[in-house]
């Protein structure tokens, strides 16, 4: 298939173009930064530069590639604000869809993630509502996930990947990057927060396997949902950081991590990586 992976050189991004050229697909990257289309070329590729922001640019280099699918892959999480990947997701993903359907773009997938769920008690599955009451900054994570998840709904078929949270080489939870670093400075708290994690190498794979899934949102994330006095301490032991001197029971409501039920029975995924607990001991 002729393939277009928005987001090409980011930290998904760039493990799936080898996963799709393997496959024998025809991948077309696009990249911000004109410096990255060399790695996507040498992995096979053709890549394209423009920034999802420029609504001209999308739409030129959507046609130009004709792809049958599209991936919507593109992040931008600096290393001291989250919000500009808020921005990103409203400003940009409007221009990948405009493109996508004035392209004929027969399938959509789309990077999402898997805490934007109401609070509750149990790990939330796909059928749980998002959080609609959260309040603030919460709530602007929130409102671009949905979106997001709505705007790709106008593809005839899409699949929104819901992913946990990412660790390994080059997240921010890997050895030396920030989670590492705020550890380290011993402002990473132990508390009673649930989260689900999810390997970027099986965030990868997932992604390049939802070419055959049907329709609909997937939880990707791990079999263990946990909570921080349980995964913080081994995170630190990982990365050779000193544990957290206190912790707390305490849980916010939508701290409740999620499912993968429906991806590991109904789809057949298994990822390489069941827990955070084999993971971490490879950061």
């Amino acid at each position: 298939m002729r393939i277009f992976l928005a987001g090409a050189s980011g930290v998904i991004g760039r493990r799936m173009v080898p996963l799709l050229i393997e496959q024998g697909h025809q991948v077309t990257g696009l990249v911000r930064d004109p410096g990255d289309a060399a790695a996507v070329r040498r992995a096979g590729g053709d890549a394209v530069s423009a920034d999802i922001r420029d609504a001209d640019a999308v739409r030129s280099a959507v046609l130009n590639a004709r792809p049958d699918v599209l991936f919507h892959q593109v992040t931008d999480l600096s290393e001291s604000d989250i919000s500009g990947n808020s921005e990103l997701r409203r400003e940009g993903t409007p221009h990948l869809m405009d493109a996508a359907v004035a392209a004929g773009v027969a399938r959509v997938i789309a990077q999402s993630h898997s805490w934007a769920y109401e609070p509750g008690k149990a790990p939330a599955t796909e059928e749980t509502p998002f959080d609609t009451e959260a309040l603030p900054p919460r709530s602007a994570n929130v409102a671009a996930i949905m979106a997001l998840e709505e705007a790709v709904r106008a593809a005839p078929e899409w699949v929104v990947l819901r992913y946990g949270r990412l660790y390994g080489p080059g997240t921010w939870y890997a050895r030396g990057a920030r989670m590492a670093r705020l550890a380290q400075a011993g402002e990473l708290p132990a508390t009673g927060d649930v989260f689900s994690f999810v390997h970027v190498d099986d965030a990868a794979a997932a992604a390049v396997e939802a070419l055959s899934w049907p329709t609909g949102a997937v939880n990707i994330c791990d079999d263990e949902p946990a909570p921080g006095t349980a995964w913080v301490p081994e995170f630190c032991r990982s990365v050779g950081v000193p544990e957290p001197a206190s912790s707390s029971p305490e849980r916010q409501g939508w701290a409740r991590g999620a499912s993968n039920l429906h991806a590991r029975l109904d789809l057949a995924w298994t990822p390489q990586f069941p827990s955070w607990r084999s993971g971490f001991h490879t950061l």
